[in-house]
C-alpha cells in the first residue's frame, strides 16, 4: 500500500472507505492486544499514560532499533515515547465497519458535494489560482482533482484533526485495538509511520510531540501520514521549508506531486457512465478486478456492456467499478488509469468518485462564477468523462 492512511479524515466512522493493508517492518515485535473499543460506546475513557499499558522495555527496543538505523542518539527518541499518551478514542476510531454494514453512494456524496464545501472550494481555488496552474503544467494532474482531495480530506484546511499526532501512532503502534477474524492488524504500519514522525521533526527541528493530525496520524491539508510527508511532499512556494499544514501552494504541489509519482496520465478522464449487461455471472467477473483497469474497450463490448461514445474512444485498459446505493439500485462508473492513481490515495472507490465529483463541481462553480479558472484546459468534465 501507499504511505497514505485511506481516510476522509472525519468519515472513517460511516463504513464506507475500505480498509488499507500495510507493509510490516523487518523485526517488529507483534503488539499487546488491547480491548476493542465500539463506536456506540457512551464515551471514551479519557488519554493515560502509554507507560500504563505498554512495557517500557518494549518502547526502548523500538527507540534503539530506531536510533540505530537513523544514527540518532537514544535519548532523542525514548524520552518523547515515554511521554506519549495512548488515547482510547483512537482505538475506537480505528476499528473497521461491522461485518455487513451496507455502503451507500447516494449518501456518501451528499456529504462531500454540498453547498458549503463547494463555496469553500471556490474560495481556496480563487486564493490559490497560481499555485494549481502551475501544479496543472508541472505535473499535468487537473486543478479540479488537487481541489477535489483537498476538499474531501480536510474541508480546505477547516478540518485538519486535533489529535497529537505522536499519540495517535503510538496508541496504534503498541496498544493496537484487538481486530476481528480477517483484518489485518495494522500496528507494522503505525510503527513505521511513527519512525516517519521522528524524521520528519527532526528534519524539521520541531517537538514531534507538537503535530496535530488525525486520529490515524495523518496531517495537513491534504492529510499526508509522516511516511508520505518524507516521501512525496514538495517546497512548491520555494521558501526552503515544506509546510503542508499552514501553506496551501506546498499543498497544493504536494497533492500534484503524490499523484504524478503514481502514475497520473496528462491528458486522460477519469471515468465514463456505465450501463452494465443484467447477467449475474458477466457482471461478477467484470466486477472481479474491483479498481484496476483490465479490460479494454472491446471486452467490455463483447460483453454486453454499453458504453458511451466517449468511452468507445478509449484507448486504454478500463476498470468497472460498482457504487453500492443501500437498497436502491448500484451505480456503474468506468474508471481508466487514472481513477485507479486517485485510489492510490485512498484505496476506496467511493472516495475516488467524491473527489472527481466535488472537484468539478468546484471548477464548474469557478467557472460560472466569471473568474479566470487555474488553466485555460478543458476540465476532465468536459473532456469525455461521465459522458452518457
Amino acid at each position: 500500500m501507499t504511505q497514505r492512511f485511506a481516510v476522509p479524515r472525519l468519515l472513517l466512522t460511516l463504513s464506507l472507505l475500505l480498509p488499507l493493508l500495510a507493509a510490516s517492518p523487518a523485526d517488529a515485535k507483534p503488539p499487546r492486544k488491547h480491548p476493542s473499543h465500539p463506536a456506540a460506546q457512551a464515551a471514551d475513557a479519557p488519554p493515560h499514560p502509554l507507560t500504563d499499558d505498554v512495557d517500557r522495555a518494549e518502547l526502548a527496543r523500538f527507540a534503539g532499533e530506531l536510533s540505530a538505523s537513523q544514527g540518532w542518539d537514544l535519548k532523542d527518541v525514548l524520552p518523547a515515547l515515554e511521554q506519549a499518551q495512548l488515547v482510547p478514542a483512537v482505538q475506537r476510531l480505528i476499528q473497521p465497519p461491522p461485518a455487513g454494514t451496507a455502503k451507500n453512494w447516494s449518501a456518501y456524496r451528499a456529504l462531500f458535494i454540498e453547498p458549503k464545501r463547494i463555496a469553500a472550494g471556490v474560495e481556496f481555488w480563487q486564493a490559490n489560482r497560481a499555485a494549481f496552474a502551475r501544479a496543472e503544467a508541472q505535473y499535468g494532474v487537473p486543478a479540479e482533482v488537487v481541489a477535489g482531495v483537498l476538499g474531501v480530506e480536510t474541508f480546505y484546511g477547516r478540518i485538519m484533526g486535533r489529535f497529537r499526532v505522536i499519540d495517535a501512532l503510538a496508541t496504534l503502534s503498541f496498544a493496537y485495538p484487538s481486530t476481528p477474524a480477517g483484518i489485518k492488524d495494522r500496528s507494522p504500519f503505525f510503527r513505521e509511520q511513527l519512525g516517519e514522525l521522528f524524521k520528519l521533526a527532526r528534519r524539521e527541528g520541531r517537538d514531534p510531540a507538537s503535530y496535530l493530525g488525525s486520529y490515524a496520524g495523518a496531517m495537513g491539508l491534504p492529510q499526508f501520514m509522516p511516511g508520505s510527508w518524507n516521501q512525496h511532499a514538495v517546497d512548491f512556494d520555494g521558501d526552503g521549508h515544506i509546510d503542508l499544514i499552514n501553506d496551501p501552494v506546498d499543498a497544493i504541489g504536494s497533492v500534484a506531486h503524490y499523484l504524478a509519482e503514481y502514475g497520473w496520465q496528462r491528458g486522460m478522464t477519469t471515468d465514463y457512465h456505465l450501463a452494465l449487461p443484467i447477467d449475474t455471472s458477466t457482471r461478477a467477473r467484470l466486477l472481479a478486478p474491483d479498481v484496476r483497469p483490465s479490460f479494454t474497450v472491446a471486452e467490455l463490448t463483447a460483453a454486453g456492456a454499453r458504453l458511451s461514445p466517449a468511452a468507445q474512444e478509449h484507448a486504454g485498459l478500463l476498470a468497472v467499478i460498482e457504487l453500492q446505493n443501500g437498497d436502491a439500485a448500484p451505480s456503474y462508473v468506468l474508471g481508466t488509469d487514472n481513477f485507479y492513481v486517485i485510489t492510490r490515495y485512498n484505496h476506496s472507490s467511493y472516495y475516488a468518485m467524491a473527489v472527481i465529483e466535488l472537484g468539478r463541481a468546484v471548477r464548474r462553480a469557478v467557472d460560472q462564477s466569471g473568474s479566470p479558472a487555474a488553466s485555460s484546459a478543458p476540465s476532465i468534465a468536459a473532456s469525455g468523462a461521465n459522458a452518457q
